[in-house]
């Protein structure tokens, strides 16, 4: 996953709502989503090479979201499969609190990542690149490879309209949501950060929508959820850059898992 944009809580309908980029080598064999058959209550894609997730939620109200940190150099190999933590929590009874600290233990044994977890109404943010994580405050946030709302042109330019559209919009537009997230202009070189991968890359990646001959954006996942429960998820799946299958599911979260804004 390499870009996120989503808002929280300050909407007269939703209790959230995110719009999501997942970009992948489009060689690596990817399951879209769907109910785990051995997790029942778990709704995400599924990477069929290590068997994890980049983002997914539960009929209980649980949510989880993984980013890369892009840094090259600090790349290793043979550690665990980033796409595990994602699926840990979700399948797990641990407090966003509880995870944390546990995954603060055990984060030198994966690669850089930032993780959005917790509940709908709820949500933290960690980074195995910082030293440790926090509860985000309500409103719109972005997130790409660094850290959480760092101003590269992609995530100031999806938090911006995010923002500003939620602000006017009682009732959200699915389709609009997507069509954010299929923007592919290039940034400005000036506007470019230098993560270590050269210009040219830089400049083909800086798009909200990727489209390189070997990789680029995979699916856009859009989540809606009601202050009332009621949840909305629609993901749409592309291949180098053309709509090929889409997935929509929409269910009450249960009882438990959920209770209406103030």
């Amino acid at each position: 996953m390499c870009l996120i944009a989503f808002h929280l809580q300050q909407h007269p309908t939703y209790a959230f709502i995110m719009a999501a980029n997942r970009d992948e080598f489009y060689d690596r064999p990817t399951q879209p989503a769907h109910f785990w058959e051995e997790h029942h209550e778990l709704l995400a894609g599924k990477d069929l090479l290590a068997g994890g997730t980049w983002l997914g939620i539960t009929k209980s109200g649980r949510m989880a979201a993984l980013t890369n940190y892009r840094d090259p150099l600090s790349v290793q190999q043979d550690l665990i499969s980033r796409g595990e933590i994602v699926k840990e929590f979700l399948t797990s009874k641990k407090s966003s609190e509880e995870f944390m600290a546990t995954l603060d233990a055990q984060k030198t044994c994966y690669n850089g990542f930032n993780l959005l977890l917790g509940t709908f109404q709820d949500i933290h943010y960690y980074s195995n690149m910082t030293t440790s994580g926090n509860r985000l405050e309500e409103g719109t946030h972005a997130l790409s490879n660094k850290f959480l709302n760092t101003p590269w042109p992609k995530v100031d330019h999806a938090r911006n309209v995010l923002s500003e559209y939620v602000a006017t919009a009682n009732e959200v537009d699915i389709d609009f949501l997507f069509s954010l997230m299929q923007r592919a202009e290039q940034a400005p070189d000036h506007q470019l950060p230098d993560t270590g991968v050269g210009l040219d890359l830089e400049r083909k990646l800086s798009p909200l929508f990727i489209q390189m001959p070997n990789y680029g954006t995979r699916s856009t996942t859009v989540i809606l959820v009601t202050h009332e429960g009621q949840v909305t998820f629609e993901e749409r799946t592309y291949t180098e850059g053309q709509l090929t299958n889409s997935v929509s599911h929409y269910f009450q979260l249960t009882e438990k898992s959920h209770s209406p804004a103030d």
